[in-house]
């Protein structure tokens, strides 16, 4: 497209300033003494979109602008009303920039255009448009976890996906749209646990006192062939008081720490041999005042001498398969002494209501110096603080380095109880 010559009037900076009597001065392509207002680039500058009234661009294709006649584009910023930008690629002469990245659908965006004509004048255009609704009816949500509410610092956050995505390409796009913002801030990674999992977690338990808000930006957003973002529910969470339970199944002690400091020395017994309690660092799930723990809940027949059927009460929850930290008054004899117990930490019922009233889910329950497995990194509860931070970012679709999937052995059915 041909535009009209502009008449100009070029004024030597040096002259000038000798002129004005000025020591320094600083001139716009025309001679003026500041930079010369952008002239109207509409005549010069063509894009692939719709420009009739009640047209829409398709969000499939991507998005063009060129430049016609001596003018160069220099920049080109696209934007839609949500504040997400569109990456995209200008071609090294500036006759041509496209988008490198999909559009959402049914957005609207604004499209700003920078140019530079054969003296060096600068340009610029600004234009909108809107995209279309997706022609795909398959559409990806995302519920965000926990609940809204106070957690303590090992609580992660976690998103569960209505459609499994397999592809690398697919899940990097997926996870740049999920934001988690914190204040004060914390730098985190998303793990994708499998195809419709992710975990998101810092290097270290979360700060006293940070506010966590999760949200996704991908409503309208191209994910792969036939499959778009949908609208998400955000979550916001705070974290309470770094609290740690420890458990040394050896000595057959609990230290409550807070905030660092050794408040309280529990006697307990842990799993006996062939039901010892996993090591590794775990994650309270949820409290309950009164459990019903059953042995056959574990695979224990109920014609064993191992059998049992019991009301348990104080019962804070940190594996689905059933392993409890609980009031145990039958073993009291053995607390702090023997480890008699199915796999779950007993203590007094007045030791059980105390850590009952001052654990909390999010809470950290570390069990150490057991003859038990490691805890599950995933689909037990949460193992997540048993990965190292190097593998976990390498769970990340954004890293170089592929990713191990979780074997079936990391999906546990939820089982009541293991006392």
């Amino acid at each position: 497209m041909n535009h009209t010559p502009r008449t100009r009037t070029v004024v030597s900076c040096a002259l000038l300033a000798t002129a004005l009597g000025m020591g320094v001065t600083a001139c716009g392509p025309d001679g003026d003494p500041l930079s010369a207002k952008p002239y109207d680039a509409a005549d010069v500058i063509s894009f692939n979109g719709p420009t009739e009234a009640g047209k829409k661009a398709d969000p499939d294709k991507p998005l063009e602008v060129t430049a016609d006649g001596d003018d160069r584009i220099t920049d080109v910023t696209v934007q839609d009303s949500a504040g997400r930008h569109v990456a995209g690629e200008l071609a090294a002469d500036g006759s041509r920039w496209h988008s490198t990245a999909p559009l959402a659908a049914n957005a609207h965006y604004t499209v700003t255009v920078s140019t530079e004509d054969d003296d060096g004048a600068p340009g610029r255009k600004v234009f909108a448009f809107d995209t279309s609704r997706p022609s795909s009816k398959k559409r990806l949500t995302v519920t965000f976890g926990p609940k809204p509410g106070r957690y303590g610092v090992g609580e992660p956050i976690t998103a569960q996906l209505n459609q499994a995505v397999k592809d690398r390409a697919q899940r990097a796009v997926v996870e740049r749209a999920l934001r988690v913002d914190s204040v004060p801030a914390v730098q985190g990674s998303w793990y994708w646990v499998n195809d419709k999992e992710l975990h998101y977690r810092p290097e270290e338990y979360w700060p006293t006192g940070t506010t966590v808000t999760v949200h996704s930006n991908l409503d309208g957003i191209k994910i792969g062939d036939r499959l778009w973002g949908a609208p998400s529910k955000p979550v916001k969470i705070t974290i309470g008081d770094r609290i740690l339970a420890l458990t040394d199944a050896a000595a057959h002690q609990l230290t409550f720490y807070k905030n660092g400091e050794a408040i309280k020395r529990i006697p307990v017994t842990t799993g006996k041999p062939g039901y010892d309690t996993r090591n590794g660092i775990k994650v309270v799930l949820e409290k309950s005042y009164l459990v019903r723990m059953r042995g056959t809940t574990i695979g224990i027949s109920a014609s064993s001498s191992d059998s049992y059927d019991l009301n348990v009460y104080y019962a804070a929850r940190v594996t689905w398969s059933g392993e409890y930290v609980h009031a145990a008054p039958w073993s009291v004899g053995s607390q702090g002494y023997a480890n008699v117990s199915h796999g779950c930490t007993g203590m007094s019922n007045a030791n059980a209501a105390w850590f009952f009233e001052n654990i909390h889910p999010g809470d950290i329950v570390q069990v150490v110096n057991s003859r038990g497995h490691q805890m599950e990194d995933f689909g037990n509860g949460f193992g997540d603080w048993n990965v190292d931070w190097k593998k976990w970012t390498q769970g990340s679709a954004l890293t170089s380095t592929k990713q191990t999937a979780p074997s079936d052995a990391d999906t546990v059915r939820l089982q009541p109880a293991a006392l």
